[in-house]
């Protein structure tokens, strides 16, 4: 019986600048959970007006922490 090593890439959080709608943090977010970005535009501004904008300031901060890629 033979085993394949596995190879690990390293996926990394950033902000995407090549599918941008504001400051690329949902589309980077998207592509590092593997959905589409669209999804996760939709929950944020879903999450922004249910939320009574505290996803807004989790936003702002995302796009100051996240490095851009």
């Amino acid at each position: 019986m033979t085993t394949t090593p596995h190879t690990t890439t390293s996926r990394r959080l950033v902000r995407r600048t090549d599918d941008r709608m504001i400051a690329g943090v949902c589309s980077g977010i998207a592509d590092y959970l593997g959905v589409d970005p669209t999804i996760v535009r939709l929950a944020v501004v879903v999450g922004t007006v249910l939320g009574f904008g505290t996803l807004l300031v989790a936003y702002v901060l995302a796009w100051l922490l996240m490095p851009e890629a």
